[in-house]
């Protein structure tokens, strides 16, 4: 457990904190909004640091470039969850379908890297996931800014297009998942498939 897989290992442990904080009593959300703020601000600078820390002090493994895809994914999936859910109880901004399409992709991108290890091919992470994650996080800021002004009662007047934007990043992130997903694939097929 080195120090890029230790800050993994801490976004780990942040994503149910922020579940919990999303959670609690709306009443609270003069001080919940921005602990959420801060805990994904710091989710992604450590994304960011971990890799760079890996790369920097000469600390990349087969462990980390497994770690920090499980990170991302365990993560990310969070907060589309809590949107889910949010939406589910008072018209949020995550659709049933698009997260069904994410969690798919992330399952099947799990397959493909267990797939490959079975035939001792590390499949690290490739630059149309990386992307996929850079549209995430839009899309997480996007849809956390609308719940942010919903909750908070400002610019009510604006929030069904902020709620709308996001929905569209949202859509957006759903397509880079499958593009990656597929990207992902034609590796698996053209190295692990062939041996």
């Amino acid at each position: 457990m080195n120090f890029a897989n230790m800050l993994t290992l801490f976004r780990i442990i942040l994503a149910p904190v922020f579940l919990i904080f999303f959670f609690l009593p709306k009443d609270f959300s003069n001080w919940i909004i921005p602990v959420l703020w801060i805990i994904f601000i710091i989710s992604e600078i450590t994304d960011y640091f971990d890799g760079f820390a890996a790369r920097r002090l000469n600390l990349t493994s087969d462990f980390g470039k497994f770690f920090d895809p499980f990170a991302d994914t365990l993560v990310q999936i969070t907060y589309f969850l809590c949107f889910l859910i949010d939406g589910i109880w008072g018209g949020g901004v995550i659709p049933v379908f698009l997260f069904l399409l994410i969690i798919y992709r992330e399952f099947g991108i799990l397959f493909i890297r267990n797939l490959m290890q079975r035939k001792g091919i590390t499949l690290a992470a490739r630059m149309s996931g990386k992307i996929k994650t850079v549209i995430y996080i839009i899309a997480v800021g996007a849809a956390l800014f609308a719940v942010s002004i919903e909750r908070l009662g400002l610019y009510e007047n604006l929030l069904t297009y902020f709620k709308t934007g996001a929905l569209l990043i949202f859509i957006i992130s759903a397509a880079a998942a499958v593009i990656s997903f597929i990207d992902y694939l034609v590796i698996y097929i053209k190295t692990a498939g062939a041996k």
